[in-house]
């Protein structure tokens, strides 16, 4: 079954979703997107964290032994 199809079948069925549990698994679903998005997004975060950290650490530090290089 396609996914056309499958929602073809939801509209004649008069919408699953419809009821209070269709509208509750609706919002655990879109909860559930907003979650993996987010971890996404928070692991990119993390790295350019951690980047930029490490580029301005060693900044301070050539900043501090080689001050007549920067």
């Amino acid at each position: 079954m396609s996914a056309l199809s499958v929602a073809g079948v939801v509209l004649q069925m008069g919408g699953l979703l419809a009821g209070p549990l269709g509208r509750l698994f609706s919002i655990v679903v879109v909860v559930g997107l907003v979650v993996l998005v987010g971890r996404v997004v928070l692991r990119i975060a993390w790295r350019l964290v951690t980047i930029a950290a490490t580029v301005i650490g060693l900044l301070l530090l050539m900043m501090f032994f080689l001050p007549r290089l920067l």
